[in-house]
């Protein structure tokens, strides 16, 4: 892939994501699609990944592993959409989860469109709708 190509794919990943921010409002997921890929983000845009050590509804990742990868969290009673739901952490605070499936995000991704983290250890994987 081109300089000037990946600079355009990032364009187009950058404006379906704010079409689908505009339609969700002040979601904390959204839905972006990167050429045939279609993958979860957060409101910055950034990849959402799944841990295949997790429960359906529970999450199994602290310490480091939520250093490396910070679970997305939302406040109680923070409006979602459908197939998404909070759980709470052993700490306490709600994470976002998709059909039961905890969502994080990667320390390594530093900007929008950014998937470093998928396949990672072979149980981190982009997650997808």
């Amino acid at each position: 892939m081109t300089r000037t190509s990946f600079a355009l794919t990032i364009s187009t990943l950058m404006a379906c994501a704010l079409a689908t921010a505009a339609a969700a409002g002040d979601a904390p997921v959204l839905t972006g699609k990167l050429g045939d890929q279609t993958f979860l983000m957060d409101a910055n845009k950034m990849t959402l990944y799944t841990f295949d050590k997790d429960e359906t509804g529970k999450s199994n990742c602290y310490d480091q592993c939520a250093v490396n990868w910070p679970p997305l969290t939302a406040a109680a009673g923070t409006d979602l959409p459908r197939n998404y739901a909070l759980i709470q952490r052993d700490d306490g605070t709600m994470q976002v989860a998709y059909k039961g499936q905890p969502l994080y995000l990667w320390i390594k991704d530093k900007q929008p469109g950014d998937m470093t983290g998928d396949g990672v250890k072979g149980v981190w994987h982009t997650a997808r709708p």
